[in-house]
């Protein structure tokens, strides 16, 4: 693309050199630079761009866009500066990639908890319509049905518009993504056009980056105040923030409930560990999914595919036949006839919706054993929050170790103990091998009764010390079972 025509949607900038040059990608990374590639310098939480604009030359940038032109500039390359080139980056990945949006339908989920499972369970349910889709998630990003390895739970723009560019041109109709505070904050998502926007629910979460529960709020709101008025903004209304959420967006607002009035009305009739019956808007439905949590889920699911076109009684039809998510709530039965369930669950929240699903289920006959930790270099203060609501709801609680990363994983077990006052330690077990402690709760348990192993879901590795090494919560409980 001739570099003013890349640059033609970005707002006022300056430029030092030639804009009839062709520009034959562009990037954020300047280790990933190529030959005519226009290197665009952003000032991150982590590194300022601008301290790579020579690495990024050396290795063939012919353009540089950034904020301010170093002292040295190099001959023959084109400078283009913006006042804040984090605003703009969207919009010139989104016009290098031939605005995929408008291509396709691309609806957002945003929330503390429930992201995931809505955002694929819609994957699924619109292929099942025999569409083509894609979806950006945590776990995994799918072109169709091709697998796109996820680092972020929101790409970078440029990796998202190549991404949503390579759905549009594979012929996806429609496209689902989570949308976490961050990429609001970083403006990731900038120049994409939502068709709509789902809100889940918000709790504590990443105030590490966010600081104040305010700030995450904000971010999540940024999200709906930036909707088209041809979009929809479908939201929780028994989450106390589900209506301030939407009070400033422009796109018609609609509401699910599992407790109030609303446009789309759930309600669970009977729950078991193999699933639930529902009924949503006045109609039955026998869904392979547990606990009130996924009823919410279940609910936004149906409230999107009704705002989407489709037809209530097709998108039932879909409901009873959808599959949990990897690592949210898997279940797997013991020979010796207990339950370990495995679940994301890492925030205080997330834990009590799946403790208050098991309950549910088991109504006081069999004891629940819960092995939970915290991922360090994150949020302390919902440390011993997380060790309250285990031990609330456990008959035994085996604190153990979930991604240290560059803490020591005994520090972090000390700071979720310090929670607890001497009655509840007397039903608290700490672990920090988290295979022993999975092991040992295996131990502990008999028949009818529940194990929750929380916090990891999905995730196949542990972080410690800037290494992942393997490690799958579901293959150590399968491993115990069969051995």
């Amino acid at each position: 693309m001739i570099l003013k025509e890349l640059l033609k949607n970005a707002g006022k900038y300056e430029i030092y050199g030639n804009d009839g040059i062709e520009i034959s990608d562009i990037e954020i990374d300047s280790r990933k630079i190529k030959k005519d590639n226009a290197f665009i310098a952003i000032r991150g939480t982590q590194a300022d761009g601008h301290n790579y604009i020579e690495k990024a030359i050396e290795l063939g940038a012919s353009t540089i866009i950034c904020e301010k032109i170093p002292e040295t500039v190099t001959e023959g390359v084109t400078y283009v500066t913006f006042n804040n080139t984090e605003d703009v980056v969207g919009n010139i990945a989104t016009t290098f990639y031939g605005n995929p949006t408008e291509k396709l339908d691309l609806v957002g989920v945003t929330g503390t908890n429930g992201k995931t499972t809505i955002a694929t369970l819609l994957y699924n349910m619109f292929r099942g319509f025999g569409y083509k889709v894609g979806l950006i998630s945590t776990v995994c990003n799918y072109i169709d049905g091709e697998a796109i390895p996820t680092e972020h739970t929101t790409p970078d723009p440029i990796t998202l518009n190549r991404l949503l560019g390579k759905m549009a041109d594979e012929g996806c109709k429609y496209a689902f993504m989570e949308v976490s505070s961050h990429s609001v904050a970083q403006k990731r998502i900038g120049g994409l056009k939502f068709a709509g926007g789902i809100f889940t629910n918000l709790t504590r979460d990443h105030l590490d980056y966010h600081k104040t529960v305010e700030n995450y709020l904000k971010a999540k709101k940024a999200f709906f105040d930036g909707l088209p008025k041809t979009a929809f903004a479908l939201t929780n209304a028994d989450d106390k923030n589900g209506l301030v959420m939407v009070q400033n967006t422009k796109a018609k607002v609609v509401t699910y409930s599992l407790r109030t009035m609303a446009d789309f009305k759930g309600k669970v009739l009977e729950d078991g560990f193999e699933g639930m019956l529902m009924d949503i808007n006045n109609t039955e439905v026998n869904v392979q999914f547990i606990g009130k949590f996924n009823a919410y889920n279940l609910l936004a699911v149906y409230g999107a595919a009704c705002m989407l076109g489709k037809k209530p009684e097709d998108i039932l039809l879909q409901l009873s036949v959808l599959k949990p998510v990897s690592g949210r709530f898997d279940s797997m039965r013991s020979p010796n006839g207990y339950t370990a369930i495995i679940d994301y669950a890492h925030t205080p929240d997330a834990l009590v919706n799946v403790l208050n699903a098991i309950h549910d289920v088991l109504k006081g006959r069999g004891k629940v054993i819960t092995v939970v930790g915290a991922g360090g270099n994150r949020d302390k203060g919902k440390r011993p929050l997380m060790a309250q609501e285990s031990v609330k709801q456990s008959d035994k609680v085996i604190i153990t170790s979930d991604n240290p990363r560059f803490e020591e994983p005994q520090d972090i077990i000390n700071d979720m103990l310090a929670g607890l006052n001497k009655e509840e330690m007397k039903k608290v077990l700490a672990i920090t091998d988290r295979k022993e402690a999975i092991r040992t709760a295996c131990m502990l348990a008999s028949a009818g009764d529940v194990i929750l192993i929380a916090g990891k879901g999905h995730e196949n590795y542990q972080d410690i010390k800037g290494v992942k090494y393997h490690f799958d919560d579901k293959e150590v409980v399968r491993e115990i079972f069969f051995n």
